[in-house]
């Protein structure tokens, strides 16, 4: 029987798969088209919170098959897809059961179909209010200054939520506290509120709100269980002794009482105030006591209040008490006096009781009298009092201080320089009176101009500053709460030490200077203070030439018959004791020509101009002999050996000897005297002078001490 079950079933399995693939294949041959595709809301789209919400997505296909074909619809919320189903129908639910808040969005849908898509409109759902809150309490009892906690939550919604929480008093209306917190993780919240010391029987109140797109969606008010509040400590009482009037001189006792509840931590604190003033205060007791004896200023407002560390109770009351007599009042002739000048005092007290007066001065007494009169001095300046007092009861005055002013000493002025003061230095003026009441006002003058101005608390100087840059005089004038006029120190003469700052080098006259003239530099300085010392330079030189030191800003260097050998560059320096030595002015380098005088340079040119004359004469002279010698050479050698002549011819041939025998280049108009024709007188002779080639014979060749080597020949008038 199994095996023929299997058959069958295998049968019908082989029918299916063929119904299966026919109707693919159907399905492959059929055209369709997505006509329409919508959504509708049951019961609307707008329902109250907890109802329930059907989605329907419907849509419309045409198509040439007999069967409805396969498509996907998603579902979407917020962009966001949360249902996917695959259907044949026309249309497809999604059921939201007690929608909330969170359900409420923007809807659509899209159908796919092969590869066809369509996709609904969006439609908005809205979720009106929000589900009722749950509250719960830590506590149903609670004492005065303690804490309950509240527990608000709304277990249906979604964060965020906002709890707003109010505290109320059983039967009255308004809330006593409200607090609110949003919760952007959680769907609830826990706040804590403070028992107050009014608190009897309270109960809280909680409501939820959700942003829910543009609107505020907001939950109904819920009430919690009632909380039972129970005293921590009693209203504090007072209890004043002794009991009805009360006179000054009685004992005045003033008690504040509270009753504390038991295991109450921490203890509280009692304390009593007359006008906002502590007087009496405890820490671990019940009650605070102020005891004094009564006085006319005990009248008033006492508060007393009792305190923990959230929870303050204040009760008050008034305490009034009988005067025996009034506060006594001090007067005086005056209240600034100069020294020995006189001074009253004088108590009284209205209406005259039969009272004992004592006048002190800082607390101590000075007569035991109602009235006070003496001449003063500066020991007499203090705060006075009058104390008046009939038994036990002890009144004092109003105050009154009294100034008695010394009169000032002559100030003395100093200032505090170890050494010459230099211009420009800082130096400190010293004024003081030494005698006088302070404080004092010190005016320091310099010329006639008020410097400054300083008051000092004592008899110790005052100390000015000052820069002096050039002589000056300083004065001080003081003055303080005296009647008597200023008064002035001596004349402070103060001398300023003035460093050389700038030197110049100059010239007197000009800068060419003629030779035979003076050279007069002058150095001179600005305002500086002397002896100065100046010191003249040539440029490259190290030490100086010339020194000198004057109390003068210039000095004067002369130098008298100038000559060339003075020509250069100069500079020079200018310093006093307040120059440091490594930083010594210095002035600029000044340039001085020397020329000759025109008559010297004349003089100079004659003289030049005539030697070169004499020695161009002399050389044309030189010159114009040597040729008379060159010519008288060759006639001398054309004469005949035996002479032809007379004797004068004789000595001419002796001559022409004498000269052939004497050096070359030998000038005799030089050495003694210049060789004259014949015939000194008369015309001169004329000789016409043949040379004709002549022998020579025997005759030994001479040489002269210049190793010239010649012959001395004879020849007669005629050249034969």
């Amino acid at each position: 029987m199994q095996l023929g079950w299997v058959q069958g079933s295998k049968m019908w399995l082989g029918i299916l798969l063929t119904l299966l693939l026919y109707s693919s294949l159907e399905g492959q041959e059929n055209s369709f088209t997505i006509n329409s595709i919508r959504m509708e809301f049951l019961p609307k789209q707008q329902v109250e919170n907890g109802e329930n919400l059907t989605l329907q997505c419907i849509v419309d296909i045409s198509t040439t098959s007999h069967v409805q074909p396969q498509h996907r619809l998603l579902f979407y919320k917020d962009d966001v897809l949360f249902h996917n189903v695959s259907s044949t129908e026309i249309t497809e639910s999604y059921v939201i059961p007690q929608a909330r808040v969170y359900n409420a969005g923007i809807y659509k849908c899209t159908v796919i179909l092969n590869n066809k898509e369509r996709t609904t409109s969006e439609y908005e759902v809205v979720v009106k209010s929000v589900s009722d809150p749950n509250v719960t309490l830590d506590k149903k009892e609670a004492i005065e200054g303690g804490v309950v906690k509240v527990r608000c939550s709304v277990p249906e919604e979604k964060a965020p939520i906002h709890f707003t929480i109010e505290k109320f008093e059983l039967n009255v209306k308004a809330f006593k506290q409200r607090r609110e917190k949003s919760s952007h993780n959680h769907n609830f919240v826990m706040l804590e509120f403070t028992v107050e010391e009014q608190d009897r029987v309270i109960f809280f109140q909680c409501q939820a709100s959700i942003m829910s797109g543009m609107r505020l969606e907001t939950s109904k008010t819920v009430r919690s269980e009632l909380v039972t509040v129970r005293e921590s400590f009693s209203n504090p009482k007072f209890h004043i002794s002794p009991e009805g009037m009360i006179t000054e001189g009685n004992e005045l006792q003033i008690r504040c009482t509270i009753q504390v509840t038991p295991m109450v931590q921490p203890f509280p604190e009692i304390i009593i105030q007359k006008d906002k003033v502590i007087v009496a205060h405890s820490q671990h007791s019940n009650e605070a006591v102020y005891s004094v004896m009564a006085l006319a200023e005990h009248n008033g407002n006492y508060t007393c209040k009792v305190e923990t560390n959230r929870i303050s109770k204040v009760s008050s009351t008034v305490v009034n008490i009988t005067e025996l007599f009034s506060k006594p009042k001090l007067e005086s002739s005056a209240t600034r006096l100069d020294q020995d000048e006189s001074l009253s005092l004088w108590c009284s007290v209205p209406g005259e009781p039969a009272v004992n007066f004592a006048i002190q001065k800082e607390n101590m007494t000075v007569l035991q009298a109602q009235n006070f009169t003496k001449k003063v001095s500066e020991l007499d300046s203090g705060t006075y009092t009058c104390i008046a007092n009939m038994g036990k009861v002890v009144k004092k005055s109003n105050t009154v201080h009294i100034t008695v002013c010394e009169m000032l000493s002559k100030p003395r002025i100093v200032y505090d320089s170890r050494s010459e003061v230099i211009k420009g230095q800082a130096i400190k003026v010293n004024c003081q009176s030494v005698n006088g009441t302070s404080p004092i006002s010190y005016r320091l003058f310099k010329a006639s101009t008020v410097l400054e101005t300083l008051k000092v608390g004592s008899n110790e100087p005052a100390v000015f500053k000052d820069n002096p840059t050039e002589d000056t005089e300083y004065q001080c004038v003081v003055n303080n709460c005296h009647s008597y006029t200023e008064m002035k120190s001596e004349i402070l003469q103060v001398k300023v030490i003035a460093p050389v700052e700038e030197v110049k080098l100059s010239i007197l006259q000009n800068k060419m200077v003629e030779s035979g003239k003076d050279i007069v530099l002058l150095c001179s300085v600005n305002k500086a203070s002397g002896p100065i010392t100046y010191k003249f330079y040539r440029d490259k030189e190290v030490k100086p030439f010339h020194q000198n030191i004057s109390n003068e800003t210039q000095v004067i260097w002369l130098k008298t018959q100038a000559s060339k050998e003075h020509e250069g560059q100069y500079y020079c320096t200018a310093s006093n004791r307040a120059n440091p030595a490594k930083n010594v002015p210095r002035s600029s380098t000044l340039t001085v020509r020397v020329f000759l005088a025109p008559w010297k340079k004349g003089l100079i040119a004659v003289v030049v101009i005539g030697v070169i004359i004499a020695i161009l004469g002399l050389g044309t002279r030189c010159y114009f002999m040597k040729k008379v010698k060159a010519k008288q050479m060759p006639v001398e050698m054309s004469r005949p050996a035996v002479p032809l002549l007379t004797s004068n011819n004789e000595k001419m041939l002796s001559d022409s000897s004498t000269e052939a025998t004497r050096p070359y280049g030998y000038n005799e108009d030089i050495g003694n005297h210049a060789m004259k024709p014949m015939n000194e007188n008369k015309e001169p002779l004329t000789l016409d002078v043949e040379y004709t080639e002549v022998e020579v014979t025997s005759y030994e060749p001479h040489e002269d001490f210049m190793g010239n080597r010649y012959s001395k020949t004879e020849g007669s008038l005629d050249g034969t």
